[in-house]
């Protein structure tokens, strides 16, 4: 970290076990993220006038070149966040998935998601069992009967929107298994 950790505690007396908790978590996330440049924790405890149990918000504050990562961690709901190591816990590893998130974006390591190649039915030939497919960069692929999957070759018409799998055959490119387009477009 290019900067001291900062902690602060609201509403509540500040404690040294809880401090080296926060430390111990900090410290875990440069393991995750070298380019940490600075951490900010806040430890709240709700008003003393609060009726129920005491849930602990932790807000954890972590930069890096190009981004900032926060995450306030609170949940009245969750019992478990009155006690303050979970809550603190709980917000560290929250931050670490973002930082990892951030990470693996900055590296170019996000799936991305591949549109399946597809196309319409130009041409069919019912007695000779085949049929070709102009797919969205205008090339032609030819397919057989056999490679149709969830409909009929019979039922299929020129103009059928599909998408299919693609592979070299001995005449060039064929598509090996056709799946008719339904109400569910592909956007290309």
């Amino acid at each position: 970290m290019q900067l001291p950790l900062q902690i602060h505690f609201h509403n509540l007396e500040p404690s040294d076990a809880v401090e080296l908790n926060v430390r111990k978590h900090a410290a875990r996330l440069e393991r995750y993220c070298d380019k940490i440049i600075s951490c900010r924790v806040t430890i709240e405890a709700p008003h003393k006038h609060h009726r129920k149990g005491n849930i602990y918000q932790v807000i954890v504050d972590v930069r890096t070149p190009g981004d900032e990562s926060v995450v306030s961690h609170t949940n009245s709901q969750e019992h478990a966040h009155e006690d303050v190591y979970v809550a603190i816990r709980d917000a560290f590893e929250a931050v670490q998935r973002q930082l990892q998130d951030h990470l693996l974006r900055e590296r170019g390591k996000v799936k991305s998601h591949v549109t399946p190649p597809h196309g319409e039915i130009t041409e069919l030939f019912p007695a000779s069992d085949y049929g070709t497919i102009t797919d969205s960069a205008g090339r032609e692929v030819y397919f057989h009967r056999n490679s149709v999957i969830n409909a009929n070759f019979d039922s299929l018409d020129i103009g059928s929107e599909v998408r299919f799998a693609e592979e070299s055959g001995d005449k060039g490119q064929q598509a090996s298994t056709v799946h008719l387009i339904g109400k569910h477009h592909i956007v290309g």
